[in-house]
């Protein structure tokens, strides 16, 4: 795959606090959402080649890259919500949205709120489907962490080669891709207002003993609408058989498993990413849900 530049960071004030973003293309609307301690830069490898067919559209998320890092809330359904705003803002009534890791579950909270603003859902090694989560983040919940983290930040531990030898393999990370893409998240935490954001989103969804949101329960909601699994199957971080119990529970989903993949299929596998996200969309038709459609999933349940 041949280097293709990256779209410019933008950036638009949203509820008093600027929040950045990525956009290039024309068509369809496809967002993009990243994972804790990530940003729009996780889609680098992917995002100029999808906007030759779409408009992308990949944020920072509130908390994280070059977005604000205010004090407030860091839920699923508060990210939720702020993408609701942005697409608003920039123009656009509904897209498909594709969620990577945290993302995922950010996608499923917002395909959940605001249901008539989704045309369909692409989970990538996502969270929310299962209680199987890695140490690393398990560790980060516990009491005090908040005061370790700086510590960790400042120290040569973020070296690449000692996170790698001293700390990433030891907890069972694959080498490669995921352990570079996690030290260059937690390289940010050396920034106070990020790290505040890392610890309120992380302890919204997980707790010592694993992840603490689970959207098993609502998955009947997905009837009416195109969803796509996508997982590395060397994932150490969300193991890949919550993709697999996700499409037996919704057998009319596709799942969509990346041999050569840890965590982040999108940068281990691009092209393969690429064809597959490019056949979903454009085999699949849009969903459309009014009130009336909406009530009766909910009663059917």
């Amino acid at each position: 795959m041949s280097a293709v530049d990256e779209p410019e960071l933008r950036e638009l004030i949203l509820h008093g606090h600027p929040i950045a973003y990525r956009q290039a293309g024309s068509g369809p609307v496809v967002v993009l959402i990243h994972g804790i301690t990530s940003d729009s830069g996780t889609w680098r490898r992917v995002m100029p080649y999808l906007a030759r067919r779409f408009t992308v559209i990949a944020p920072d998320l509130f908390g994280h890259g070059a977005s604000a890092k205010p004090k407030g809330d860091y839920s699923l359904g508060a990210h939720a919500s702020a993408l609701r705003d942005l697409l608003v803002a920039l123009g656009h009534d509904r897209a498909t949205f594709v969620g990577h890791s945290l993302g995922g579950g950010i996608a499923m909270q917002l395909s959940y709120q605001f249901p008539e603003r989704c045309e369909r859902l692409v989970l990538v090694d996502s969270g929310g489907l299962g209680r199987d989560v890695s140490v690393l983040l398990r560790a980060a919940t516990l009491p005090g962490s908040e005061l370790v983290l700086p510590l960790l930040v400042a120290s040569r531990l973020l070296d690449l080669g000692r996170l790698a030898g001293n700390v990433l393999r030891r907890l069972g990370l694959r080498a490669g891709t995921d352990i570079e893409e996690i030290a260059r998240g937690h390289a940010t935490l050396s920034d106070g207002g990020a790290r505040g954001a890392f610890v309120h989103t992380l302890r919204a969804v997980v707790d010592p003993g694993g992840q603490r949101v689970n959207a098993s329960n609502r998955l009947y909601l997905t009837k009416h609408l195109p969803l796509l699994l996508m997982w590395g199957e060397h994932d150490s971080l969300i193991p890949a058989a919550h993709g697999r119990a996700t499409q037996e529970q919704v057998p009319d989903s596709r799942l969509e498993l990346f041999a050569d993949s840890g965590h982040f299929p999108q940068l281990d596998e691009p092209e393969r990413f690429l064809d597959v996200l490019i056949d979903f969309i454009e085999s699949t038709e849009p969903a459309t849900l009014d009130a009336d459609g909406w009530r009766e999933l909910l009663v059917a349940g």
